[in-house]
Order: structure tokens, then sequence, then C-alpha cells
């Protein structure tokens, strides 16, 4: 198979079956041998009713259907495990994002021999102040921590080759950081195509301002875990010991003092009244918290199973 196109949706009933046929359009013209994977994260419209008759009319069609709404990610990773083709293409289900990039996205996996290519809405006809503006920043953000140098790591058109989708794993709300999974899973030939940028024809936006912020804490966390995700002992437990020490030797300097002065009979203050006495002690809990939060994160990471975030509830031609 050479394509798989993973979509995630929610509510999505009015673009579904023109999507489909502009898809179906693009492919039998180009001769591909396909599948398309529609994810129903959830919704409370006919999307699912449409998936299902599209899917009983064409066998190329499949669908899978979460018992509740589990986010994009979870719909992301679902779709990447059912997924077969060679070059494994992500697109939203709204229509903004144009089939007709397939072929090109396709090109550049299988003859450059990229292993990641994002799409980049160099044009767009969102609202400037709720939506580009907010976009610019996070992209800067996210290309400043992560060294990748894409202009939006959040756009939904992207292609991968198939050993990406199968080996990196999404979850929560990390699907705006996939190409930053990948690069820290040996994928580096990552690279980007200005795609074309459509008006919502249908409905309206799933995602509200809050989406920024989400992402800007999740940016936060996966730097960290790109750093030290696999050895959290290296980073908390540097910390907790360089603050044990400082900790005690300041108790020991202040005890030390303490000694010296009455041994030598000059007027000095309670070790309890030094407030160095405190920052010492509160230094040396810390530490001790910060090199047990070490230990118990390799502890985890070495019990972890990749359980599965979702639920399925059905699932059609799969």
């Amino acid at each position: 198979m050479n394509i798989s196109v993973v979509i995630p949706l929610l509510n999505e009933e009015e673009s579904l079956q023109e999507l489909y046929d502009w898809i179906a359009k693009v492919m039998q013209s180009n001769h591909f041998i396909y599948e398309v994977i529609f994810i129903d994260d959830g919704s409370n419209d006919n999307s699912w009713k449409i998936i299902k008759e599209l899917s009983e009319k064409n066998t190329e069609v499949k669908g899978i259907r979460f018992q509740k709404n589990y986010g994009k990610s979870q719909a992301l990773d679902a779709g990447f495990n059912m997924a077969k083709g060679d070059v494994v293409i992500t697109m939203d289900a709204d229509l903004q994002d144009s089939p007709d990039e397939i072929p090109g996205l396709y090109e550049m996996i299988q003859k450059d021999n990229f292993d990641l290519v994002s799409g980049w809405k160099k044009k767009r006809f969102d609202n400037v102040v709720t939506k580009n503006i907010p976009s610019k920043l996070f992209n800067w953000a996210a290309r400043k921590t992560s060294g990748l140098e894409l202009n939006d790591f959040n756009c939904g058109l992207k292609a991968y080759k198939n050993e990406v989708v199968k080996t990196v794993k999404v979850s929560g709300e990390m699907h705006r950081y996939i190409p930053v999974l990948a690069k820290n899973e040996g994928f580096n030939e990552i690279g980007e195509k200005v795609v074309q940028h459509q008006a919502r024809k249908y409905g309206v936006t799933k995602f509200g301002m809050d989406r920024f912020i989400n992402g800007f804490l999740d940016l936060i966390t996966i730097s960290f875990l790109s750093k030290f995700g696999r050895r959290p002992m290296h980073f908390f437990g540097l910390w907790g010991t360089l603050m044990f020490i400082f900790g005690f030797f300041s108790a020991f300097f202040i005890g030390a003092m303490k000694l010296y002065r009455v041994a030598n009979h000059v007027k000095t203050i309670l070790v309890t009244n030094n407030p160095w006495f405190y920052i010492a002690l509160t230094s040396m809990i810390l530490g001790t918290l910060l090199f047990l939060a070490g230990f118990l994160g390799e502890l985890i990471i070495k019990s972890n199973t990749h359980q599965k975030h979702y639920k399925i509830k059905e699932q059609l031609n799969l």
C-alpha cells in the first residue's frame, strides 16, 4: 500500500463526504494504492453515520470510533497503529487542508528520503489576532526550544515514513510536537513544505485560545523529556545532591562556629535563632526530595508498559 491517510475528527458531518471525494480523486488520478482512516473522537453529530456509509461503499475507507472525546493526540495514535501505507499522511477533516498536496508530500518522503515532512501554511485565512499572531509566537518558541527550524509545528497536514509513526508514541496533547518526538527517536531527516491553507467552509473551529496556553506548557514538558525523559536521575539527582551538600556543609559550619565560640567563651546566639540554620535545613530536605524524585522516575520508566489512554468503541474495515 502506498499511502495511508489518517484523519482525526470531531463533529465534522458537513465536510466528510466532500473530503473523501476529493481525496479519492487525487489518489486515483495518481494511481496510488491507498486507505483512508477516519478516527471519530467522540462526535455527537452524524459524523460516524457518514463514515459508516462511506466504508460500506468503499473498502479503502476505514473507521475508528472512540467511546468518548479523548483528544487529537489519542486519535492520531490510534490511526498510526492501524496505518499500513508506506507513507502516512495526516490531515484535518475541516477541509482547511488540501488533499492536492498529497502527491508532493509523498514524493518528498519516497524520492527525497525524508523521514517526516511538515506542512507550512505560509498564507493563512484565520483571524489575525486570535490565531495568526499567537501561532507565530508559539512557533518561534518551539523553534528555539526544540532546535528544529520549522515554521508551522501545529499544521495538521504532515507526511511520515511508516516506521516513524510506528515508533513515535503520541499522548496527552503532544500532537503539536510530533516532529520533536520523531527527532528524539533518531529520525533526523525532517523537512517542510509550503502548503495551501483554505478558509473553513463548514462548522466552527474546535480549538480556542487555551490551545496556545496548553501548547506552551507542553513545550516545557517535551523540552525536559527530550533531555531527561529516559534518565530523570541525571536531572533530579544532580540538583538534589548539590542542594543536600550545600545544606549539609552550611549546617556543619554553623555547628562548628557555635562550638568554637562556646569553647572560647565568646557570646553567641542559639543555633535555632540563626536564619542560616533554617536555610541549611530546608536545602537538605529539598535535596533529599529531589533525589527521591529522580529515583522514583527511574523506577517508573523501568516499569512503563505504554498503556493506551483511549477506548475504541467500534471499528470499520479493520
